[in-house]
């Protein structure tokens, strides 16, 4: 990821920007097995097996999903991790001014 990436994700805010980037990888995720689904399904009808059962064309398309969703939707996947990794950030240096100011000590350090 670039700095500017980084800055970006940065200042678009902590949990809830981390649950919308990865409630979108998710839903990618499942839209592409959905999609394989349909594909292998339909490919299994046209070449003249009318009795393939949809939850064979499910299992293969979960297998294929896989890491073809490592390739096809890195760019998702590394916004919410860096999401993630900027409200687990926040979440300690909280944390930590917390702590700070329970000990009595003054939070500049």
């Amino acid at each position: 990821m670039s700095d500017k990436e980084a800055v970006s994700v940065a200042n678009t805010g902590g949990f809830g920007r981390a649950m919308i980037d990865v409630v979108v990888y998710t839903a990618a995720r499942l839209v592409l097995v959905v999609g394989l689904t349909a594909a292998i399904y339909y490919a299994a009808r046209v070449i003249g097996v009318h009795d393939f059962p949809v939850v064979v064309a499910l299992l293969f398309a979960i297998v294929i999903a896989l890491p073809l969703g490592i390739w096809v939707l890195g760019p998702l996947r590394k916004r919410a991790t860096a999401s993630m990794a900027v409200a687990d950030e926040r979440r300690r240096n909280d944390r930590q001014r917390l702590q700070t100011r329970l000990r009595g000590e003054s939070a500049d350090g």
